[in-house]
């Protein structure tokens, strides 16, 4: 998922459909409070972040990501004005990953894009976790048990991407929570356990492999006998 964090409502849309039509899916944001707002409940896999936007600026949201854990990864291109070289400066010294300069053709966007996201798997680990006859496509995100795609919430998804990249590791309740939905999402432990329970009733047969850690919490781990 592309986020386009763009105030002028006619180029913001562009980019969406530009990045849609690549066969990439996006979504648009028209200024950093809505942005802030939605990181706090789902991760881009990469942020086009406008430098000029009410309120606070791409600079300042820019230091926002890069000093929080949480985001701190995400890979960010940064969109400057044609002859803001100071600003161009700025956000890759913050961390920016590349920057695009006003006014910038869609192909170039998306090459741009493209680039970023393969110098980011430097070492082309495999974005498909497999664990049984469970698989799950990171890029995709997709899941298949037994050959069947299964259809899961975002929080499934990302509690089951979890286990499966660690598999074997007892993850506390509290750990859990934050981990998918944050330290700061108003809510309490006991979601947890009710995402579990769907997330192995979707699973079906192989649900099992999402054990309950008594006093402790929960791991994955692969039975022999499936």
């Amino acid at each position: 998922m592309i986020w386009c964090v763009e105030d002028d409502a006619s180029i913001r849309d562009i980019e969406v459909y530009a990045l849609q039509s690549a066969g990439m899916e996006a979504r648009g944001f028209e200024d950093g409070d809505s942005f802030l707002s939605a990181l706090k409940n789902e991760l881009p896999d990469l942020v086009i972040l406008d430098v000029m936007l009410p309120g606070k600026d791409g600079i300042e949201l820019l230091q926002n990501m890069k000093t929080t854990k949480k985001y701190a990864d995400i890979p960010v291109i940064m969109a400057t004005a044609k002859g803001a070289e100071f600003d161009k400066v700025q956000g890759l010294d913050l961390g920016a990953d590349d920057y695009l300069v006003k006014p910038f053709g869609m192909m170039e966007m998306i090459s741009r894009v493209k680039a970023v996201m393969r110098r980011c798997n430097p070492k082309g680990e495999s974005r498909v976790v497999s664990a049984g006859e469970i698989m799950l496509n990171l890029d995709e995100r997709t899941v298949t048990v037994s050959g069947k795609r299964i259809s899961l919430t975002y929080k499934e998804f990302e509690l089951l991407a979890l286990f499966m990249k660690n598999l074997g590791r007892v993850f506390s309740r509290d750990t859990l929570y934050n981990e998918i939905w944050g330290s700061d999402f108003v809510g309490e432990t006991r979601t947890v356990d009710v995402h579990i329970r769907t997330l192995r009733q979707k699973l079906g047969d192989h649900g099992d492999m999402i054990e309950t850690v008594r006093n402790v919490g929960y791991r994955m781990e692969v039975k022999n006998d499936k």
